[in-house]
């Protein structure tokens, strides 16, 4: 069961991203979005048909991702997810040397991460308490970001701390009982992640939206996974590897936050 959860989650990983790089492509040419006022910012979303095959997509994704994680490990779903960051470099405009060293950066140490995993433990259903300080200090991180980083990477470093905290309260969730308490929870992360996107994506390009947001998505839950769920931490060259990954993820974090030069200031300096 756990390869059919490693299959889907690629398969979810590859509808989720392929819907973000549709979105993008949607909502960056539209009239500027705002939370004043929500239903007609919807409503401009909505009435793109290429922003709701996207939309769409990504919806069919995450329940693709639901069922992955009621099949494997929280860790290795994600790490099946890593890749989704490429999907996002491919067939988009010519990146730039910064956006290829993030990209390079990126897929390496999600791909560390993945080889760090090594064999399993079966996950917990984690401690309630615990999983609550995580969501609610995602929170925090989400909003502290989008203040601090430049618009379009401080937004979609905030959707990528959101869904991934999102992504461990599903995990907490699916253990069902008193633990669905965690449904509104994690899906006021999803809508909030979700706004904090799409605002994202008329600020900057979308390595540096979307491309942020898969980063922090795929990376944190596999923290979560050993912190929160008991997922075994691996001993030797595996547990260097996760070092040497999350290294990793922060270079190719702090590449693709660079703030974008505006077009005239480009052109000047070309």
């Amino acid at each position: 069961m756990t390869w059919l959860g490693l299959f889907l989650a690629v398969l979810s990983s590859v509808a989720i991203n392929g819907g973000y790089a549709l979105q993008h492509a949607s909502a960056s040419a539209l009239p500027p979005l705002t939370l004043r006022r929500p239903v007609h910012s919807l409503l401009l979303l909505f009435h793109s048909g290429r922003w709701a095959v996207g939309f769409f997509a990504g919806v069919g994704g995450w329940v693709l991702y639901v069922i992955a994680l009621a099949l494997a490990p929280l860790s290795l779903v994600q790490a099946a997810s890593a890749g989704g960051i490429v999907v996002l470099a491919i067939g988009g405009p010519p990146l730039t040397r910064a956006e290829r060293v993030g990209v390079a950066a990126s897929v390496g140490g999600l791909l560390l991460l993945a080889l760090s995993l090594g064999s399993h433990t079966a996950s917990t259903d984690g401690n309630t308490t615990a999983v609550i300080v995580w969501m609610l200090a995602s929170g925090g991180a989400a909003a502290t970001t989008a203040r601090v980083l430049p618009p379009g990477p401080g937004l979609g470093t905030a959707a990528g701390v959101l869904y991934a905290a999102g992504d461990v309260g599903t995990k907490a969730a699916l253990a069902g009982g008193a633990r669905l308490f965690f449904v509104p929870a994690l899906l006021a992360c999803h809508g909030a992640a979700f706004a904090c996107l799409q605002l994202a994506f008329q600020r900057g390009g979308r390595l540096a939206t979307a491309g942020l947001a898969v980063l922090w998505t795929n990376a944190l839950p596999i923290v979560a996974g050993t912190v929160l769920f008991g997922e075994s931490l691996p001993g030797g060259w595996r547990g260097a590897a996760r070092i040497a990954a999350f290294c990793l993820v922060l270079v190719g974090a702090v590449a693709l936050s660079r703030r974008e030069a505006p077009p005239a200031e480009a052109a000047a300096a070309a």
